[in-house]
């Protein structure tokens, strides 16, 4: 069974950075995508970051673009999301994902499983 747990939320000022993990386990493909998606309270989930387990490959909503950074250990099924410039606006509760596929979009549906969520709060 393939489990994504989060980690790393919690609050934080404006401005401040946070690092947020997500660790995989239960599958034995070799190729997948990690993907970020969040939630605010009264909004639609958006899509944040993904990345490529094979080539590394990654894609940045605009809203998150020179703050943001992903990355991966392979070696610990673990992807990181390290939050830099945190805004008020970035609070949500923050979701990783796995999809088979990797695409440079942000596509929730094409994500199969999902991690409980972890809250991220930024406060002005």
């Amino acid at each position: 069974e393939v489990q994504l747990v989060e980690s790393g939320g919690g609050l934080v000022q404006a401005g401040g950075s946070l690092r947020l993990s997500c660790a995989a386990s239960g599958f034995t493909f070799d190729d997948y995508a990690i993907g970020w998606f969040r939630q605010a309270p009264g909004k639609e989930r958006e899509g944040v970051s993904c990345i490529s387990s094979s080539d590394g490959s990654t894609y940045y909503a605009h809203s998150v673009k020179g703050r943001f950074t992903i990355s991966s250990d392979n070696a610990k099924n673990t992807v990181y999301l390290q939050m830099n410039s945190l805004k008020p606006e970035d609070t949500a509760v923050y979701y990783c994902a796995l999809s088979r596929v990797y695409i440079a979009a942000l596509i929730g549906g094409l994500y199969d499983y999902w991690g409980q969520g972890t809250q991220v709060t930024v406060s002005s």
